[in-house]
C-alpha cells in the first residue's frame, strides 16, 4: 500500500449554500470509485478539513457518476454576507480536500502517478 494524495485519483467541485459549503469529489476512473468510497469518509473528510469546518460532515454517494458529495456544516463562517474569512464562499474547499492522502494498492498507486492537477512547489 502507498499513500496517494485524492487530487491524483478524483477532481472535486464546490459551492455554497449560506454556512454549508458541498465538495463533490469525482474518480477519474470509475474503477477507483469503490476505493474512494473506503477512503474517503466523512469522519476523515472533518478530521482532514477541522481547522475550517466547525459543524458535521455528511457524505452522499452518487454511485451513477462515480462521486461522493459532501456536506460542511458551520464551514463559512456564517456565510458569504456575515463572515469575515477570505474565502467565505467555499470554493477553495475542494482544493482543501484534493490534499487529502489516501492508502491505496501500489498498482493503483503507479497507475495514478502524475495524474491531477498539482500546484507547482506543492509538496503532500
Amino acid at each position: 500500500m502507498k499513500r496517494v494524495s485524492l487530487v491524483h485519483l478524483a477532481h472535486a467541485r464546490s459551492g455554497d449554500n449560506g454556512d454549508t459549503a458541498n465538495v463533490g469529489v469525482i474518480a477519474y476512473d470509475p474503477a477507483h470509485y469503490d476505493l474512494l468510497r473506503s477512503e474517503v469518509t466523512a469522519e476523515r473528510v472533518r478530521t482532514h478539513l477541522a481547522p475550517l469546518v466547525r459543524g458535521r460532515v455528511e457524505r452522499f454517494e452518487l454511485p451513477k457518476v462515480h462521486a461522493l458529495n459532501f456536506l460542511l456544516h458551520e464551514a463559512l463562517g456564517g456565510g458569504g454576507t456575515l463572515s469575515l474569512r477570505t474565502d467565505n464562499q467555499g470554493k477553495v474547499l475542494s482544493s482543501a480536500l484534493l490534499r487529502l492522502e489516501i492508502d491505496v494498492p501500489d498498482d493503483v498507486a503507479r497507475a495514478v502517478a502524475g495524474r491531477g492537477r498539482v500546484p507547482a512547489g506543492w509538496k503532500p
